[in-house]
């Protein structure tokens, strides 16, 4: 059993428990940095808009793209002119300058996730310090009046107008332990802080908002599209029967293959670590019909796909109320 499996097992595991007292190290680690910010003794800088942070306490995919995607559309429509900073995880550091991404970028330069994102037509820009990521976005659109960040809920560097945690509603958070002996990066507590928190529901159904400022959310798929070929679209229908793969590398492969399941593909499926960097080696499934995957892994894959690969596209649904709050704190700094 993996450790990530262990981190979300119905019984504490005997690795889990020895790693506790690791767990305790980070969390007077991750208290005494907290501690730093609040003292001034380290500190925090504004930028000159509003930034909204959608993060999560946990390790791995959450849904925080996705949310980020529909987050950026809701406030488009509301007069808003927004852009997002990220990390990029999984590619290629180099000097870590600041990187504005473009449509046509490779993955490996700028990141899967934000690829996706600057594809969706929003200006994007990647560095591991977000500070410089914002200065260098509005540095180049100096239209836009918010700026998003895909992740960096503990990038306390970066000062924020909104706190958005996003919470896989099927995992949960784990075992409720701190790295490494469970998937928290934060304790707990730390939701209770934050202004908002997004359960990411599965299966159609709407999560349960475990506190006040809770909000749902559900991810609506689309057609199947071809990789590298957008245009060329298929129903679930077309890959019922024997011959389909499917491939995932995603923070929870699981939750893409139930998804196929419950469209009626009964796939092969195979699961690769998050940020995985495909090559033509991982697709050669011999006798495959079809391979499927999701969109973030669509990506990586362009280059050496052939007409076998589709992948799922998909929307995060939000609450209005959610979007209605946000763009309450937003005026509300910028009146300040």
């Amino acid at each position: 059993m993996s450790l990530v499996a262990d981190w979300y097992s119905p019984r504490p595991s005997l690795v889990a428990v020895a790693l506790r007292p690791l767990a305790l190290l980070f969390g007077a680690a991750v208290a005494l940095r907290r501690a730093l910010y609040r003292g001034g003794l380290l500190r925090s800088v504004a930028l000159r808009v509003p930034v909204v942070i959608v993060g999560n306490i946990t390790v791995g995919g959450s849904g925080k793209t996705p949310l980020v995607a529909a987050l950026v559309r809701a406030l488009a429509r509301r007069g808003f002119h927004p852009g997002v900073v990220s990390r990029g995880y999984g590619r290629d550091r180099g000097d870590d300058a600041p990187i504005a991404v473009g449509a046509a970028d490779d993955p490996r330069k700028v990141g899967d996730e934000p690829l996706l994102l600057a594809r969706a037509g929003c200006p994007v820009v990647v560095a591991r310090d977000r500070v410089a990521a914002g200065f260098e976005l509005l540095a180049r659109n100096p239209g836009c009046d918010v700026i998003l960040a895909d992740d960096g809920l503990q990038h306390y560097r970066l000062a924020r107008t909104v706190e958005i945690a996003v919470v896989d509603a099927t995992r949960a958070l784990g075992n409720g332990w701190l790295l490494p002996a469970g998937p928290l990066r934060e304790p707990a507590t730390r939701l209770d802080e934050v202004d908002a928190v997004v359960m990411l529901a599965s299966g159609g159904h709407s999560a349960q908002p475990p506190r006040a400022r809770a909000f749902s959310m559900t991810l609506r798929a689309g057609d199947f599209a071809r990789v590298g070929d957008a245009g060329t679209i298929a129903p679930p229908s077309s890959f019922a029967g024997e011959g389909v793969h499917a491939v995932a590398g995603i923070g929870d492969p699981a939750r893409f293959f139930a998804q196929l399941q419950a469209m009626g593909i009964r796939a092969v499926t195979h699961a690769f670590p998050d940020h995985h960097r495909f090559t033509a080696a991982d697709l050669a499934f011999a006798g495959a019909r079809s391979i499927l995957m999701t969109e973030k892994d669509a990506v990586k894959c362009e280059a050496f796909a052939d007409e076998r690969c589709w992948y799922l596209p998909v929307q995060a649904q939000i609450d209005d109320a959610l979007v209605a709050l946000i763009e309450e704190r937003i005026r509300g700094s910028q009146a300040a």
